[in-house]
């Protein structure tokens, strides 16, 4: 198997969701072992997708460098790792990857655009060689070994609309695209108050979020799924673990987990080379088909 980039360049504009200001945003092809690299244009700083680079966890996943951040990263490279994209440059011209409707869906009609090209350079893989898990209290995320790699998630939430929920996606590209990439994010109108007090969240709505007061959902067309608020989830686990900088050969397992503890898992993963292995693959397998 060979690595990959994007053949076209390709751009749109959204609304960030913190500040609610329109932000331009450029998709670039890279070359092999170059990574997912973003780069503020307003700014002239790049900044790799890396866990070292991670800045903040609290409401989004930031990386940061140089006194430049760039926010909410997470839905987009959840379509980026779930098309197998392993190189590529992501150019925004403020501190926000642009909110779109609050799921990858949008990102994934970019890279649809843009479409793929094999680069000669062999792709890699990281094979999990050893349980990796972070708990805090009944909280955890953890990794284990598998060669087929499924996400497994739940959450339980005090609330009529969410309570509890689990869902298990069998990882691939066709699967993200029919079970996954169209989950929003999701909040609560208190909460969407308390945030544009302090000057964020103003770009929020029930356009790019699932919102809810404390006994129903607020929008009018309801959810997609009736397990939105769990896929979400995955979707957001997606995006934190591709900040590895390859795909994953293992399972991913979690209850109640969060940018945070996905970060944290990230950096437990590689403090350690005995948790992993990067592999290559010579010849056309099974991992093949997962991104096609």
């Amino acid at each position: 198997m060979k690595q990959t980039t994007i053949e076209n360049r390709v751009e749109s504009v959204g609304i960030g969701l913190h500040k609610g200001e329109p932000i331009k945003i450029v998709l670039e092809p890279l070359e092999a072992d170059e990574g997912i690299v973003f780069h503020r244009s307003d700014l002239g700083i790049s900044i790799k997708a890396t866990p070292e680079n991670v800045v903040n966890t609290q409401m989004a996943t930031v990386i940061g460098k140089d006194g430049a951040m760039i926010s909410t990263i997470e839905h987009l490279l959840s379509a980026i790792y779930s098309y197998g994209i392993d190189n590529i440059r992501i150019a925004v011209d403020g501190a926000e990857v642009p909110v779109m409707d609050g799921s990858s869906a949008s990102f994934c009609m970019l890279l649809d655009e843009a479409k793929k090209r094999v680069l000669n350079a062999p792709k890699k893989f990281i094979l999990i060689k050893k349980p990796v898990e972070i708990q805090e209290r009944e909280k955890f995320v953890r990794v284990i070994p598998s060669t087929t790699p499924t996400f497994r998630f739940k959450i339980d939430f005090d609330h009529v609309a969410i309570g509890s929920q689990e869902y298990s996606f069998e990882f691939s590209k066709k699967n993200f695209l029919k079970e996954i990439s169209k989950a929003r994010t999701f909040g609560f109108l208190k909460d969407v108050q308390m945030l544009r007090s302090r000057g964020l969240a103003l770009g929020g709505s029930l356009d790019n979020a699932v919102v809810m007061d404390e006994k129903k959902i607020l929008n009018p067309e309801g959810l997609r799924f009736e397990n939105e608020f769990v896929k979400h989830k995955i979707l957001d686990a997606l995006g934190d673990l591709a900040l590895l900088g390859a795909p994953v050969i293992g399972d991913y397992e979690s209850f109640a987990g969060s940018h945070h503890l996905n970060h944290l898992l990230t950096k437990e993963i590689l403090k350690d080379s005995s948790n992993y292995e990067v592999k290559t693959f010579e010849f056309e397998n099974m991992y093949e088909k997962v991104f096609a």
